[in-house]
């Protein structure tokens, strides 16, 4: 019998400003990843990404930090484990292949790239839709006719653990 002691990931990628419904959504989101045993996977550079690190950190769960240069950032950085992959933008691929699935907020150039490469690589993507930004237009709009993975929208908490239990990324308590 084969024993896995892998927690599941999920990668936190795109944008939104604090006091937006997407950035206070990420932060959620962070929080109930953590709750569920999921790791958090998350670049932290943006100000959705660093709160969805930095509550996930506060409910006890682990964020796996991927950041572009090559050199430790300050001792304040919101995870538990850090990368410096010293790739710059190429980082990104890393972003794309680190999570079981990847959660998308708002979003920009940087943003669409992790998502294309997530896509090519059959990663479930799953956006925030509802709060504007390039996550709106995911579902409707998938990168390409491929159709490689799943593109599950969510506006709720309630919808983003509907959808991570749906990819069996973690089993329902009784």
């Amino acid at each position: 019998m084969i024993v896995s002691h892998r927690k599941p990931q999920v990668c936190v990628l795109g944008s939104a400003e604090p006091g937006s419904r997407a950035y206070e959504l990420a932060g959620e989101a962070g929080e109930v990843l953590a709750r569920l045993g999921i790791t958090v996977v998350s670049g932290c550079g943006s100000p959705a990404t660093r709160v969805a690190a930095e509550r996930a950190i506060r409910a006890n769960g682990l964020v796996l930090s991927i950041v572009p240069p090559d050199h430790m950032p300050a001792p304040d950085w919101p995870a538990t484990v850090v990368l410096p992959c010293g790739m710059g933008d190429a980082r990104n691929l890393l972003m794309a292949l680190a999570g079981d699935a990847c959660i998308v907020i708002g979003g920009r150039a940087g943003t669409k790239s992790e998502v294309h490469l997530a896509w090519l690589h059959k990663r479930p993507l799953l956006p925030l839709v509802g709060c504007g930004g390039w996550s709106d237009e995911l579902p409707s709009n998938p990168p390409d006719e491929r159709e490689n993975s799943p593109i599950l929208p969510w506006s709720t908490i309630a919808e983003l653990e509907a959808n991570l239990r749906s990819l069996g990324l973690f089993k329902s308590v009784a």
